[in-house]
Order: C-alpha cells, then structure tokens, then sequence
C-alpha cells in the first residue's frame, strides 16, 4: 500500500525544507501532496522562489494521510499557523496516532500554540525555543518523540526528511535512498 504524505506550503514557507522533504519522500515512492493554504496554489516561499502546489489545503480536508509534514520558514509557519483547516488535519493526525512533523519555526509557532506538542520532545530552530512552552526542548538536529518527529532548520533539511523516510518506510530504505543522494 502506497504510504501518502501531506506537505503544506505557504508564502514566505522555506523553499529548502520544503522542497527536501517533498524530493527525498518522492525518492522513496511516497505519494506527496503539496498544498497551499492560500486560494491560489502558487506560493512565493521565503528566498523568493516561486513553488506551485498540487492543491488547495481547503480541498483536502476530508483526506487522511500517513504522514503531515510541515516546512518552516517565517513567515509561512505563521501562515500555516492561521489555517483552521489545517490545524484540525494536525489534531485529527495526532488523535488517530498518525506520524506528523515539522522543521524550523513550525515546530514553535504552529505546533506548540495549537497542543501537538504538549510534553514531547522536540527541537525547532535554536532562536525561537524560548516560544516552546508546552514541550521540551532538545538542541538536536532531529528529534523523534511517539509519532511527532520535528527539525532544527535549512542545514537539517535532508537528515530530516530521511528520518520521515525512515518512520514511513523502515530503515533499509531510507538508507537506500540516503545512498543513492551520496549522503552514505
């Protein structure tokens, strides 16, 4: 059975972790989704690069994924923050035991405010732990706690997505592709 992965993008979202996490789970034949959170599925992430997603967030809503994984970025986690539909996909996720995840800023800014992270373990990037008040922080590139696996930042992009890889698929194959990128 094919494992499907949900990737939510918005303006100002940081087109590295992005485009990272939307390759390497591509690499290992995960079905991604790439949807804005805009009306308009054209985003402009935070370098300037323009990204076009598959879909609006607004259109998947009644969808169920293996796995949602949020890239950072500011402003776009604060974007990502303000989708109601998004944050009730997230809560859904979390109650249904399904694997959700987020790098950068997403991690403090739409996780913690929301109670995804409440009494986990996690990392986000180094300048904004002190907006963790629900969780503990750990200063570690990736950090796994349950089914919530959260990243530091840009320089984290691709151990982060590997270890998606890896909680989706097992480890043989996230080494396989972490071969195939020269990353072994």
């Amino acid at each position: 059975m094919k494992k499907t992965v949900l990737v939510p993008i918005a303006d100002g979202t940081e087109e590295i972790e992005a485009v990272c996490m939307i390759d390497t789970l591509r690499r290992a034949e995960a079905d991604v989704t790439v949807a804005s959170v805009k009306t308009d599925t054209l985003i402009k992430a935070s370098r300037g690069v323009k990204i076009l997603a598959d879909a609006l967030l607004t259109d998947l809503t009644d969808k169920t994924y293996n796995l949602i994984a949020l890239p950072g970025g500011m402003p776009g986690a604060s974007h990502l923050a303000q989708s109601n539909a998004l944050i009730r996909m997230l809560k859904d996720q979390k109650e249904a035991g399904r694997l959700y995840a987020a790098i950068c800023a997403a991690p403090a800014v739409v996780f913690d405010p929301n109670g995804l992270i409440q009494g986990l373990n996690v990392t986000c990037f180094p300048a904004m732990q002190d907006q963790i008040k629900s969780a503990h922080f750990i200063d570690e590139g990736v950090v796994i706690d349950r089914i919530c696996i959260t990243g530091q930042g840009p320089g984290f992009a691709l151990p982060f997505a590997l270890v998606l890889v890896e909680q989706l698929f097992g480890r043989p194959k996230r080494d396989r592709i972490a071969h195939d990128m020269l990353l072994s």
